[in-house]
């Protein structure tokens, strides 16, 4: 990675400027153009050297609602689950965890705290396996940077 992508990758990981044209003020306090620092992020998108860059909204602020679900995966059968998992539109992040029982892990955000248990048992149905629900008893506030 050079220096140029060092640098956006930096700059995007907080205070995203709130502006008519934020892509062009972070390419000028990088020195690039608007232009290059979009060409950048689509390259760097393709590469896979990020997997995501948006914003993280609170759902639950928004009427929405989000839990935490786990499932016990067999390992032989793990692919085919991180698919049926990650076609929901409302799961967040997919992530194995081991070793641990529960090896899937995911994040499941929805518009209600209705559909948070209509999207779980559609999950167990389709895979065939139980899907756990642990749904926070404290909110914290983490800020994770992870400069390049």
């Amino acid at each position: 990675m050079d220096t140029i992508n060092r640098r956006i990758i930096n700059n995007l990981q907080g205070g995203f400027p709130v502006t008519e044209s934020p892509y062009r003020d972070i390419a000028f306090k990088i020195g690039i153009t608007e232009d290059e620092l979009l060409w950048r992020l689509e390259v760097m998108k393709t590469d896979q050297i990020y997997s995501r860059f948006g914003p993280l909204y609170n759902a639950e602020a928004l009427g929405g609602a989000v839990t935490l679900a786990a499932i016990k995966v067999p390992e032989d059968d793990f692919e085919r689950v991180t698919e049926l998992v990650n076609a929901h539109d409302e799961v967040a992040h997919n992530y194995r965890r081991s070793p641990s029982p529960l090896n899937m892990w995911f994040v499941l955000s929805t518009e209600s705290s209705e559909e948070i248990s209509v999207v779980l048992d559609e999950i167990a149905q389709e895979t065939g396996l139980e899907v756990y629900n642990m749904p926070k008893q404290k909110e914290y506030f983490l800020e994770l940077k992870l400069f390049v």
